[in-house]
């Protein structure tokens, strides 16, 4: 899925997680995803080139100028851009070998940059995967704590209209 950009790998990493546990699940999300997005950024590299500048040949100068300002510290910022959504991964998993990221720094940024969000959805699938029914979704807790939450997000209209 992460070769062919193909949306969806989230389910993946919560099905790894109700399957295989937090360290199998994520040892798994973060090793297949690290490949998948390699094998990308080689399909990229062999074929890509012609398309990547007809899609994003304003998100590409700036990357490449980006990238060539920051050679001493490419590793953190490339990690900064997985970590942070400045720009989306399938575009620095396709853009990379064309503004010339080398591979070494790709894979550590790509193989580091994923452990955050495979930890958060692997544990989301273990939380999933030990549901018994559709009322463990609802219980008194998780209610309060939905209707504080919507509470909390309507009180500056509710005040706003007051004022009026």
């Amino acid at each position: 899925m992460q070769t062919f950009m193909i949306r969806g790998t989230v389910f993946m990493s919560l099905l790894a997680g109700a399957l295989f546990g937090v360290f199998k699940g994520m040892a798994l999300v973060i090793s297949t995803a690290t490949a998948g997005a390699s094998s990308c950024l080689f399909l990229s590299k062999l074929i890509g080139r012609p398309l990547i500048f007809s899609l994003w040949p304003d998100k590409l100068v700036f990357f490449q100028d980006q990238v060539a300002r920051r050679k001493d510290g490419l590793l953190n910022y490339m990690l900064f851009l997985r970590l942070t959504p400045t720009l989306p991964n399938t575009f620095i998993n396709v853009a990379s070998p064309t503004v010339d990221v080398p591979y070494h720094i790709f894979f550590l940024d790509t193989f580091i940059g994923l452990i955050p969000a495979a930890f958060v959805t692997v544990r989301a699938g273990i939380a999933l995967g030990e549901l018994q029914s559709l009322g463990d979704l609802y219980d008194f807790s998780s209610m309060v704590t939905l209707f504080l939450i919507g509470l909390l997000s309507v009180t500056p209209t509710l005040i706003g209209k007051k004022k009026t």
